[in-house]
C-alpha cells in the first residue's frame, strides 16, 4: 500500500520581472482590507531605494507602512521578541510584509503569528505549536537561498544552547508571495554563492530524505536542474536576469521539496556552526555538503545517480555508483569554484571543539531522521573532521 502524503502551500504567488511594483494591486488577494502595514526590511533594501519606494506605493492607496529595523542576522528568540515589543506591537498592524534575505522573512513570520498568539516564542519551537493564525503576511525574498518564502518553517538561534531551531507551523505560510529577480541582480558574489548553494541543498536533501514523495521529487528535480545549469552563471554575472530568474524560482522549489519531505544531515551539522561560531547558514551548509554526501552514498545511490544524470554530470552509459560519485566531484568543484571555505579553523573551529559539535548535532533529531543512513556519534565527529585539513 503506498503512504499518504499531504502538502500544503502558500496562496498566491506572483512571479516575473518588476511584479514588486504590482503589491498595492495585489493586496485585494489577502483575506482583508489592508490599511496598516508593518515593512520588515534590511538596510540595503533601505539604502538601494526599494523600501521607500514601496512605502510611497503603498502610501498612494492610503495604506501606511512602518519600515521595522532592527532585525538581527540569524535573529535569537530575545531580537525577535524585542523588535515586537517596542515597534510592531505598538503599530498594531493590520498585515506584515518582509523584503529581504532568509532571516527577516523569518522573523516577519514569527512577527504576523505574534500579533495574534500571546504565548512566549520559546513554546513554538518544534513543530505545530502555534495555536492561532497570524495577521496576513507577504513575502518578497531578495536572495535565491532559502526558500523560506514557501515554507512552514522559521529559525531562530539559541544562544544559550548554541543552536539553531526550527519553528514548524502552518500558520508560518504566507498568504502572498512576490518573485521578482531584479532584486537579486546587485547580490554580492559571497551571498549569491552561499544563498545558491544552500537551494540546491534544500533540494538534493529532500530528494534523498526518508520522507521523499512523488511531490517533493518533482519539486527538487526542477529546483536542482534550474540551479544547475545556472548557479556559477549568477556567480560570475549578476546582472543577467535570465540567470536570477532561474535561481529564484530554482529556490522557491527547493522550499516546496522541503516542505514536502524535509532536509537531512547537512543542515543537522550545520546548526550547530551556526549557534557557535557565527558561520553563516549558507556557508555552514555548503562546506558540510559534498563531506555529508560522500557518507550517504551507499545509501543513496540510486537517487543520487538520477540527479548526476538528471542534470548531465554523468551519461546514462554510466553505471548508478559512477554516476553518483561524479555528482559527489561536482559538489567539491562548484565549492571551489564559489570560494565557499573548506576549512573550520577560518571560523576558529578546533579539534577540542568536535565533541561539541558533535553532541549538539546529534539533538537535531527532526533532521537526522530525515538522512537516507544513520549517523552515531563518532560519523557525526568524522564528518566535521574532514573539515579540519
Amino acid at each position: 500500500m503506498n503512504p499518504v502524503y499531504h502538502f500544503q502551500g502558500v496562496k498566491h504567488i506572483v512571479h516575473g520581472a518588476d511584479s514588486l511594483d504590482q503589491l498595492p494591486e495585489k493586496l485585494s488577494l489577502l483575506d482583508r482590507p489592508i490599511r496598516r502595514i508593518a515593512l520588515i526590511t534590511q538596510p540595503f533594501m533601505e539604502g538601494n531605494g526599494v523600501a521607500d519606494r514601496v512605502v510611497a506605493a503603498l502610501k498612494a492607496k492610503d495604506i501606511h507602512a512602518l519600515i521595522v529595523r532592527g532585525v538581527q542576522p540569524e535573529p535569537t528568540i530575545e531580537n525577535i521578541e524585542s523588535v515586537y515589543r517596542e515597534q510592531i506591537e505598538p503599530f498594531g498592524p493590520d498585515a506584515v510584509l518582509s523584503i529581504g534575505g532568509g532571516s527577516v522573512l523569518d522573523a516577519a513570520k514569527l512577527f504576523a503569528v505574534r500579533l495574534t498568539n500571546q504565548q512566549p516564542l520559546r513554546e513554538w519551537l518544534g513543530i505545530d505549536l502555534i495555536r492561532t493564525p497570524g495577521v496576513p503576511l507577504i513575502l518578497v525574498p531578495t536572495t535565491s537561498g532559502t526558500g523560506s518564502e514557501v515554507t512552514p518553517n522559521a529559525i531562530v538561534t539559541l544562544p544559550d544552547e548554541a543552536l539553531k531551531v526550527g519553528i514548524v507551523s502552518r500558520h508560518l505560510l504566507p498568504q502572498l508571495v512576490i518573485l521578482d529577480a531584479t532584486l537579486t541582480l546587485h547580490l554580492p558574489k559571497p551571498i549569491t554563492a552561499a544563498t545558491g548553494m544552500d537551494a540546491f541543498i534544500h533540494a538534493l536533501e529532500s530528494y534523498i530524505s526518508t520522507k521523499s514523495n512523488p511531490i517533493s521529487d518533482m519539486f527538487a528535480m526542477e529546483s536542482m536542474r534550474l540551479i544547475g545549469a545556472n548557479l556559477i552563471e549568477a556567480y560570475e554575472n549578476g546582472q543577467s536576469l535570465e540567470a536570477r530568474e532561474a535561481m529564484l524560482l530554482g529556490s522557491m522549489y527547493g522550499g516546496l521539496a522541503l516542505t514536502a519531505a524535509g532536509t537531512a544531515a547537512v543542515h543537522a551539522l550545520a546548526y550547530p556552526l551556526g549557534g557557535m561560531f557565527n558561520i553563516t547558514h549558507g556557508v555552514a551548509n555548503s562546506m558540510l555538503l559534498p563531506h555529508v554526501m560522500e557518507f550517504n552514498l551507499d545509501a543513496s545511490v540510486g537517487r543520487l545517480a538520477k540527479v548526476a544524470y538528471a542534470l548531465q554530470i554523468a551519461q546514462y552509459h554510466d553505471d548508478e555508483e559512477t554516476a553518483a560519485q561524479k555528482l559527489v566531484v561536482r559538489l567539491r568543484e562548484w565549492t571551489s569554484a564559489l570560494d565557499i571555505p573548506q576549512d573550520l579553523r577560518k571560523f576558529g573551529v578546533l579539534e577540542a571543539h568536535i565533541d561539541a559539535l558533535a553532541v549538539a548535532a546529534s539533538k537535531v533529531t527532526r533532521l537526522l531522521g530525515n538522512n537516507p543512513k544513520p549517523l552515531d556519534l563518532d560519523d557525526i565527529k568524522a564528518i566535521y573532521r574532514r573539515l579540519l585539513p
